[in-house]
């Protein structure tokens, strides 16, 4: 990709995509520049990445072809309009903030921008993310081949209408916290029957990993692949009873409904 990218804020998704874009290839540190509001930061970025530190938000802007808003969803706006004059006509602005529309972006930016709102989520930072892309109609197919490209660097991405954002917060956005939990809770179990702790998170992780990477890679139903393990009168059949009898369908469903309709909340206010 022979084309400048720039970071605003650079947190830990920020570096996630800086660090999966540059060990893809993709492109070279010399194409890359940092911004944030701390200069030690920059620093760091620059010495361990090899890319260049910017002085500014405005000099970043300046000289990106594509632009990552990667700073926190409450001064987002605020930092738009402050680089809004810098900006190339041409430059594509992908902004990585929750919450924030593409007409509240388009609002500070000028409606005839380049504007993608991407949602990643934090198994990006270990090159298993899975990121939204919302284009709006001026983004060429170019400009979203790119985008897809850069996410794809740290694990999946798709394309996605922006009505749709809400349950990707619920799927993706949100549920690995809902993960996490599942995993602590099968670890206290496997404590309970006399497993040592760091054991049992790694044999519970480790299960969730696999069983993720089976309903991914053998294109089997979920339920098809629960019943290959539920052995006729054995001991799964009788957790899966458990754990229907608990509700754990409903709970989880329900979870991601006050879920989503938090979001919608947010995106309103």
């Amino acid at each position: 990709m022979n084309k400048n990218i720039g970071f605003i804020g650079c947190g830990n998704m920020g570096e996630a995509i800086l660090g999966g874009l540059l060990a893809s290839g993709q492109v070279q540190p010399a194409n890359i520049w940092v911004y944030t509001p701390s200069p030690d930061k920059v620093a760091a970025l620059s010495a361990k990445y090899g890319v260049n530190p910017a002085q500014s938000a405005q000099e970043v802007a300046q000289v990106a072809d594509i632009l990552f808003g990667a700073v926190k969803p409450n001064i987002m706006l605020r930092v738009m309009s402050e680089i809004n004059n810098s900006l190339n006509k041409e430059t594509l602005v992908i902004s990585v903030a929750a919450g924030i529309t593409l007409e509240q972006l388009a609002t500070i930016l000028g409606h005839d921008r380049k504007i993608i709102r991407a949602m990643p989520n934090t198994p990006a930072l270990v090159n298993a993310g899975m990121t939204s892309i919302t284009p709006n109609p001026l983004v060429t197919q170019e400009d979203i081949a790119d985008a897809l490209n850069i996410f794809r660097c740290f694990g999946q991405a798709e394309v996605i209408d922006e009505y749709m954002i809400h349950p990707v917060v619920g799927v993706s956005g949100s549920s690995p916290a809902y993960v996490f939990m599942f995993i602590e809770a099968m670890a206290d179990a496997a404590v309970l029957g006399g497993m040592p702790r760091a054991q049992a998170y790694k044999f519970a992780a480790q299960a969730v990993m696999g069983a993720a990477k089976m309903v991914l890679e053998t294109g089997k139903h979920p339920g098809e692949l629960k019943d290959m393990v539920c052995s006729p009168g054995g001991t799964t059949i009788e957790a899966v009873k458990v754990l229907e009898a608990k509700g754990m369908r409903s709970a989880v469903m329900e979870a991601m409904e006050s879920c989503m309709q938090k979001s919608i909340a947010l995106s309103k206010a």
